[in-house]
């Protein structure tokens, strides 16, 4: 069996990069270079099976996923869950990335289920492992959909809602930089 071959069938092996996730990838807009830890694993990914790589960027991994079903890319850096392992085969993970809440510093949250009450809003990215994980688990709390993860806190704040869901590291930079969150 060729594994580069079954990795990339094309030859060149097609890599899904989210710049959505500040904390895999970094994109300079600029040039349109993007930088990470998923570059770097991609990149000696194509090396060990000696394939050609090409870089593919999107900006959410909501749009990663609606890429698989048109076959746009071999092999991507995406949170598991089983919405996705419908259409998607994943590995042992690779990191480990904790969700977690923005809030206002007046609010009254202060666990998961505090949060999961009616009239409760919160702002996810669209697609993000975040919305697919809340959307399976919530039973009272209303999602707003952001296009992005990281557009989920400009909806946040732009809406007045309850809280904003994602990635641990921006939202805790996020807050140190802004007063009242």
């Amino acid at each position: 069996m060729d594994i580069g071959k079954e990795f990339a069938p094309t030859g060149t092996l097609r890599v899904a990069i989210n710049v959505g996730n500040g904390v895999l990838t970094s994109y300079d807009e600029e040039t349109g270079q993007p930088d990470g830890i998923t570059v770097e694993i991609a990149n000696s990914l194509a090396d060990e099976l000696s394939l050609p790589i090409e870089l593919k960027i999107f900006r959410s991994a909501g749009n990663v996923v609606e890429a698989v079903e048109n076959g746009e890319w071999d092999v991507a850096f995406l949170a598991r869950d089983p919405k996705r392992a419908e259409v998607i085969a994943f590995s042992a993970p690779y990191i480990l990335i904790e969700g977690s809440y923005l809030v206002r510093e007046d609010s009254d949250f202060l666990c998961n289920e505090d949060v999961d009450k009616p009239g409760v809003r919160i702002a996810v990215g669209k697609g993000a492992a975040y919305d697919l994980y809340l959307s399976r688990n919530l039973q009272h709390a209303t999602l707003e959909r952001a296009p992005t993860t990281p557009g989920a806190v400009d909806l946040f704040l732009e809406q007045n809602l309850d809280v904003a869901a994602g990635v641990r590291q921006p939202l805790n930079e996020y807050a140190a930089r802004h007063d009242g969150v």
